[in-house]
C-alpha cells in the first residue's frame, strides 16, 4: 500500500474511533440535560448530535473516496466528502435555529436548573471532547470533510466551557436566565461554523477557483514559460478539497511535436511545484498554420495522484 493510501486508512480508523466516543458524549449530555432541566446542556447535546452526524458522514465519505474510478465515475467518489460537508453545514444551521427558538422561550420564562449536576456533566463532556479534539487535530487538514468535522468538535469544546461557566454562575447566584444566554452564545458559534463550511463546500460544488489560488497569478506564471505565445480558456476548479484540476488552451508558434512536449512538461512542472495542481488538461494551438488544423493541435490529458 502506498504512503498516501496508508495515511488515508489511518485517518479512517481515527474517524471511526471518534464517532463512537462522540456518541457517548451525546448520550451523556442528552440524559443530563433532561434530568437537570438545562437548555444549555441540551443545546450542547444538540451540537454534539450534529457532531455525531458530521463525524459519521465524514467517516463514510472518506471510506467512499478510496473506491476506484470507473467508466461512469471517472473521478471516483472524491466529491462524496464535499457532499458530506454540505450536509454537515445544513444540520448545524437547523440546530442553531432550534437553539435560538428555545432560548427565546426560556428568556421569557426562566426555568430552575440543577446547576451542580449540569456543571459536573458538562465537565465530563469537555474532558472527553478534549480527547476527540486532539485525535482530529493532526488530521484536520486531510480534507474539507475532516476539517468540517474538526470545526464541529472545536465549537463544541467552546460550548462546553460556556455551559460549565454558566453552571458555576447559577450554582452561586440562582440566576437561571444565564442558561438561555449561554445557549444563544452556543448557537452563534454553531452558526459561524455552519456558514464557513457551506461557503467552502458550495465553492467546490460550483467549481469555483479554490480560495488559496489566484487565477491571475497562475496565468502570469504560464505566460512566462518559454514558447507560450498566448493563453485562453483557463479554468481552475476543485474536484475535492485535496484535488485541484486545470484546463486551458495554450497558443504556441511552433509545429514541432518535440518542442510542444517540452513546453507541456514545463507547464506541468510549474503547476505542480507552485500551485500543487496535478490534474491538467492542456490543448495546444499553433499560430503558424491554418485555424482548426489537426496537425497543430496536441492535447494532453493527465491525471496524477
Amino acid at each position: 500500500m502506498s504512503e498516501t493510501g496508508h495515511s488515508h486508512h489511518y485517518v479512517i480508523r481515527k474517524m471511526k474511533f471518534v464517532v463512537f466516543l462522540t456518541m457517548g458524549i451525546f448520550i451523556l449530555e442528552l440524559v443530563g440535560g433532561i434530568l437537570t432541566h438545562s437548555l444549555a446542556l441540551l443545546s450542547d447535546a444538540g451540537h454534539i448530535f450534529a457532531d455525531v452526524l458530521a463525524l459519521g458522514l465524514s467517516w463514510g465519505a472518506l471510506a467512499l473516496s478510496v473506491l476506484p474510478a470507473s467508466r461512469r465515475k471517472t473521478y471516483g467518489y472524491l466529491r462524496a466528502e464535499v457532499i458530506a460537508a454540505t450536509i454537515n453545514g445544513a444540520t448545524l444551521l437547523m440546530i442553531a435555529v432550534w437553539i435560538f427558538i428555545e432560548a427565546y422561550q426560556r428568556i421569557n420564562h426562566p426555568m430552575p436548573v440543577k446547576s451542580l449536576e449540569m456543571f459536573s456533566i458538562a465537565l465530563i463532556g469537555l474532558l472527553i471532547n478534549l480527547v476527540v479534539f486532539f485525535k482530529l487535530k493532526g488530521i484536520s487538514e486531510h480534507s474539507l470533510n475532516v476539517k468540517s468535522a474538526f470545526l464541529h468538535v472545536f465549537g463544541d469544546m467552546i460550548a462546553s466551557v460556556g455551559v460549565i461557566v454558566g453552571g458555576i454562575i447559577m450554582l452561586f447566584t440562582q440566576l437561571y436566565i444565564v442558561d438561555p444566554i449561554v445557549s444563544v452564545l452556543i448557537g452563534l458559534i454553531i452558526l459561524r461554523g455552519a456558514f464557513s463550511i457551506i461557503r467552502e463546500s458550495t465553492d467546490i460544488l460550483l467549481e469555483g477557483v479554490p480560495r488559496n489560488l489566484r487565477l491571475e497569478e497562475i496565468e502570469s506564471v504560464l505566460r512566462k514559460i518559454e514558447g507560450v505565445e498566448d493563453l485562453h480558456e483557463l479554468h481552475v476548479w476543485s474536484v475535492s478539497s485535496r484535488d485541484v484540476a486545470l484546463s486551458c488552451h495554450v497558443v504556441i508558434n511552433e509545429q514541432s511535436t518535440h518542442s510542444a512536449q517540452k513546453i507541456l512538461d514545463q507547464i506541468r512542472l510549474q503547476l505542480a511545484n507552485q500551485f500543487h495542481i496535478e490534474h491538467t488538461t492542456v490543448q495546444f494551438e499553433c499560430r503558424c498554420c491554418a485555424p482548426q488544423s489537426a496537425e497543430c493541435i496536441f492535447t494532453e490529458n493527465r491525471k496524477s495522484v
